[in-house]
């Protein structure tokens, strides 16, 4: 059974830094994209980070430059680093693994991040 454990989260004020992580577990075949889904209240669940198995990466024009995606694949584990955050920002925040070898997708349990003064 897949397991995908989140860590990270909390409140910053405008212009912090935070650190999301991610680890991935119980699959026979690894992960091709995993990613990072933001869900603000009262809008839809949409991608600010993915990255694939040879490190291609793809940011929303909202997060370029800001934020960064990286991953282990011995480790099945993605980052992701926040900086220069906004109020904006303040987002439920999912990790998403795509499994290989099958149609099926998982997702982590999701971390507030806060940004306020």
């Amino acid at each position: 059974q897949v397991q995908v454990v989140q860590s990270g989260g909390g409140l910053v004020q405008p212009g912090g830094s935070l650190t999301l992580s991610c680890s991935a577990s119980g699959s026979m075949y690894g992960f091709t994209t995993m990613a990072w889904y933001r869900q603000a209240p009262g809008k839809y669940r949409h991608s600010v980070a993915e990255i694939t198995q040879i490190g291609r990466t793809t940011y929303p024009d909202a997060v370029r430059g800001r934020f960064t995606i990286s991953r282990d694949n011995a480790k099945n584990t993605v980052v992701l680093q926040m900086n220069d955050l906004k109020p904006e920002d303040t987002a439920v925040y999912y990790c998403y693994v795509d499994e290989s070898n099958t149609d099926k997708h998982y997702w982590g349990q999701g971390a507030q991040v806060t940004v306020s003064e």
